[in-house]
């Protein structure tokens, strides 16, 4: 089964931490938390060890644009964006990280999405997790893994904080103390943007209680917040570790540490392989022999033998053994044995203490001992159901012991 550790990072570092551990296959939660500050991270260490790694990080750090940039080549493009947009943002150009979405032009023809980050807060993201040993490749704005609607806006509430995406690469991080004033701000500012006499504000989908006089709510089932991001980051490609921020493969201690005694295990068995096959040869050679000595024999037994095999000596073992057994009109020895031998496996308490046959009277005669009498009238069922008749003789107790004796005829 496939698990993922999603762990949601705050601006801070005394913000509180929610994870979740996911499967990908049954779309379920396997364990989820809270962590009071970035210093508990080292909480899920272990955790972390033998999943893949997810952050999500909050969008209140991170500025999304989407631009209109003129040039032939993504490249050139991708040059240009940052200083297009340097007049937006409040830090300057060289302090910032810009990384970049795949995300087709859209109705308005633009054709560079980017997500600035301030270069020292990605820093202390990547920061905190490697203080605590665990290796993360894919960091996503947490606003980005929330459902995504042409017409609608989506939100979800995270401790004390609002999480709100507005389209495909666009949302926001409210204070939950702070969203009523904001809701109406929003309104205000689509009514503003709007060019036609008549507008209509988006439907905000919400799994929170989230409530506002300015906006028409639509209440989904309310489920565990990062369960939501969970589900919808499987398919989100955005990863804010490009370019010099972009983590090389690496292996955990746990990987490395299993290497090594794989490592071992792989020379002990080949010295273990060496031994096995040297032994082998010695083993074949002994055989060989062996069989060379069983040919020879059966060639001064049977001198008019010629091209004898061990199969062959095998073969005609059983039928000289055979001859001792069943004809036209008599059972014989193995064919009877045959019948008697899964009584013994069902009534395993009774041990025969001698076996004889009576080739001339065809018969068996069995002495056995048991701990209790039901085992002999047991044994005699079993026999009498194979179609054997039996004659059982009289039983003797000796102390904690019961011995008996049968005569068995076909």
């Amino acid at each position: 089964m496939t698990e993922t550790l999603y762990i949601r990072l705050g601006s801070q570092a005394h913000n509180v931490i929610h994870w979740l551990v996911w499967a990908e296959q049954d779309n379920e939660i396997i364990a989820s938390g809270e962590l009071k500050t970035a210093t508990d991270l080292t909480q899920l260490t272990e955790k972390a060890q033998t999943r893949q790694v997810v952050a999500f990080v909050s969008s209140a750090d991170i500025a999304f644009k989407s631009l209109k940039v003129p040039g032939n080549s993504q490249r050139a493009i991708r040059a240009a964006a940052p200083y297009m947009i340097e007049d937006e943002l409040a830090q300057d150009v060289e302090q910032l990280f810009f990384a970049y979405g795949n995300i087709k032009s859209n109705a308005n023809e633009h054709n560079c999405f980017v997500a600035a980050v301030e270069r020292r807060q990605l820093q202390q993201w990547q920061a905190w997790l490697k203080d605590a040993n665990i290796a993360c490749k894919v960091m996503i704005p947490d606003v980005l893994a929330l459902p995504e609607s042409d017409n609608s806006w989506t939100a979800v509430q995270i401790g004390e904080q609002v999480l709100i995406r507005q389209s495909v690469w666009q949302g926001m991080v409210v204070d939950l103390a702070i969203w009523p004033q904001l809701s109406k701000i929003l309104a205000e500012q689509v009514a503003n943007q709007e060019r036609e006499e008549e507008y209509i504000l988006p439907i905000i989908n919400h799994y929170s209680m989230l409530s506002t006089e300015h906006f028409m709510l639509n209440a989904l089932p309310e489920e565990l917040p990062l369960a939501i991001l969970a589900k919808q980051a499987v398919a989100q490609k955005f990863n804010l570790l490009q370019g010099e921020y972009q983590v090389k493969q690496t292996k955990s201690p746990l990987i490395v540490t299993w290497l090594s005694a794989a490592s071992l295990a792989a020379i002990a068995l080949l010295l273990t392989i060496g031994l096995k096959v040297g032994k082998l040869s010695q083993l074949n050679a002994q055989q060989q022999q062996v069989e060379d000595e069983i040919v020879s024999i059966y060639k001064k037994a049977f001198p008019k033998s010629t091209r004898v095999k061990v199969s062959t000596v095998r073969s005609q073992l059983k039928r000289k053994l055979s001859e001792y057994g069943s004809n036209s009109t008599q059972i014989g020895f193995f064919p009877m044995f045959e019948k008697i031998r899964p009584a013994f496996a069902v009534v395993p308490q009774l041990k025969p203490d001698s076996l004889k046959f009576d080739s001339k009277r065809q018969e068996f005669r069995i002495q056995a001992t048991a701990s209790g009498y039901q085992y002999f009238e047991k044994f005699k069922n079993e026999l009498e159901k194979a179609k054997l008749t039996v004659n059982q003789g009289s039983l003797n107790n000796e102390g904690e012991q019961v011995s008996g004796s049968f005569s068995i005829k076909g």
